[in-house]
């Protein structure tokens, strides 16, 4: 017999990288379905990295349709949507047709190289209107090396038919019939203002931007219109970065929260209180946003985590069944350093294209160079660890790590660089929840989001002298590569 009142559920996209996720979750807070949908990414050149925006929509259209259906078997309700994307993939797609015009241009791609560097004198201006640096993995530079290479891409886009925007904001559009883009995403653009939060008619000119292909921008929490899917309307209320939504499920909405994640990519993320924070290595963005209120996040964004272990797999042959990095690296000690080209480093160093360096290296132990591949994920922790420190209240409190890149090898090395314990969230899903937890609040307001529970941490075992040793060979690494701060 059906219970005689419904479950109510929010429904959960999670538009990742490398897959896409939906997910049922009761008012409860708990999830009661999930199903799961890969992506392919194509690489047609080197430093090119792309996919098809339409099948990426297709995989979701499918998620939330199986989702639907859960609800309807179990005679459920479905109170709101909300959407968590990855943030600096961007494409241009028809107004009317809402079909795709161009490959959608991944985080990871940096074709845009060569105007990023003809725009070197404007990089401080850059920084100084969007508190992000300039480079090739944003949205500006992708948005001009576009239209500069298809002419009759500039045709439509100087006629006015023309959207150009992150994925979220073309899933937005294809499912509820409205354009825009939410406040989070819209800062990887390199086109917003992020004190005055509105498109930068300086940057637009820089980039060679028509105001009229940039969808108007929204809050993450607010009206993105109704989504119908199998007979069933409800409305969508959320869209937002899938790194904000990451940290707000670890109960990171509270001022000064400070914590990591590690996926494809990683990250270091944290909430600056009402007050965007501008400081040259890192990005400030923001954090979340509605009707009445506006957090900002700063953040360091680590280009290559769990992706440099599938570039190592390539390069050293070995199968992706056999890499194992975490159980390689937990039983190997290197004395050498391993730092990765092939998508170039972010924060706090901001170098989009160079060789990989190997400095005072084995390479004829694949198992050492694993290791050297996962320390340099925390020596570029470290790094912007140091760049946040003026800003941080607490410089020995428990941070806490998250996703799939959150192994023990590396949070171990990370609080021996730190000298400060790393607990391991024990949240799962914790994107989700995120958006979640702002869903919910939306229907009860006054609620407090609780912080993450951790199940293991890891305390400083290293010993001072080789802490030392290991961050000075870093420095000598990244001295001989050419590569600085303030590039």
């Amino acid at each position: 017999m059906p219970s005689s009142t419904p479950t109510d559920y929010y429904l959960i996209l999670d538009s990742g990288t490398s897959s896409s996720k939906v997910f049922a979750i009761s008012s409860a807070g708990k999830i009661e379905f999930t199903k799961r949908i890969k992506h392919e990414l194509h690489r047609p050149a080197p430093f090119h990295v792309e996919c098809d925006a339409n099948e990426t929509f297709k995989a979701c259209n499918s998620l939330l349709q199986s989702a639907v259906k859960f609800v309807k078997r179990n005679h459920g309700h479905i109170l709101r949507c909300g959407f968590t994307v990855q943030r600096s993939t961007f494409l241009f797609w028809d107004k009317e047709t809402k079909e795709p015009l161009t490959p959608a241009l991944n985080w990871q791609d940096s074709r845009a190289n060569d105007i990023v560097n003809n725009l070197q004198e404007y990089a401080e201006q850059v920084r100084a209107i969007t508190g992000t640096p300039l480079s090739a993995h944003f949205g500006g530079p992708k948005y001009q090396y576009l239209v500069e290479q298809d002419a009759g891409l500039k045709q439509k886009v100087d006629s006015g038919k023309a959207w150009f925007g992150p994925l979220s904001a073309y899933l937005t559009h294809k499912f509820s019939d409205i354009a825009c883009v939410d406040e989070s995403i819209a800062g990887r653009s390199i086109l917003m203002d992020i004190d005055s939060v509105s498109w930068s008619n300086e940057l637009m000119t820089l980039f060679h931007v028509n105001p009229d292909s940039l969808p108007p921008l929204a809050t993450t929490v607010g009206e993105f219109g109704t989504l119908t899917i199998d007979g069933i309307s409800f409305p969508l209320s959320c869209v937002i970065g899938d790194q904000q939504a990451a940290l707000i499920g670890q109960g990171g909405i509270a001022p000064n929260s400070l914590a990591m994640n590690f996926g494809t990519s990683g990250s270091v993320q944290f909430n600056s209180g009402q007050t965007p924070l501008h400081i040259p290595e890192l990005l400030s963005s923001v954090l979340t946003s509605d009707n009445k209120s506006q957090y900002y996040l700063l953040e360091g964004t680590i280009n290559a985590c769990n992706s440099l272990f599938y570039w190592l797999e390539e390069e050293l042959g070995i199968p992706h069944n056999k890499m194992m990095w975490n159980e390689r690296s937990e039983h190997q000690t290197t004395s050498g350093v391993l730092i990765p080209g092939f998508i170039g480093l972010a924060a706090p160093y901001w170098t989009d294209q160079f060789e990989t360096v190997q400095y005072k290296l084995n390479t004829s132990n694949d198992d050492e160079i694993v290791r050297a591949g996962m320390e340099s994920v925390g020596f570029l922790v470290y790094d912007i660890i140091q760049s946040m420190k003026e800003s941080l209240t607490n410089d020995d409190s428990m941070i806490t790590a998250s996703g799939g890149g959150s192994r023990s090898s590396l949070l171990q090395f990370i609080a021996d660089l730190l000298q400060r314990p790393i607990g391991h969230s024990a949240v799962k899903d914790r994107t989700a929840m995120g958006v979640f937890q702002l869903l919910y609040h939306l229907d009860h307001a006054g609620t407090d989001i609780s912080a993450s529970h951790c199940d293991v941490v890891f305390n400083p075992e290293m010993n001072s002298d080789l802490r030392a040793e290991k961050i000075g060979d870093w420095k000598d690494a990244l001295a001989i590569a050419g590569i600085r701060l303030n590039n």
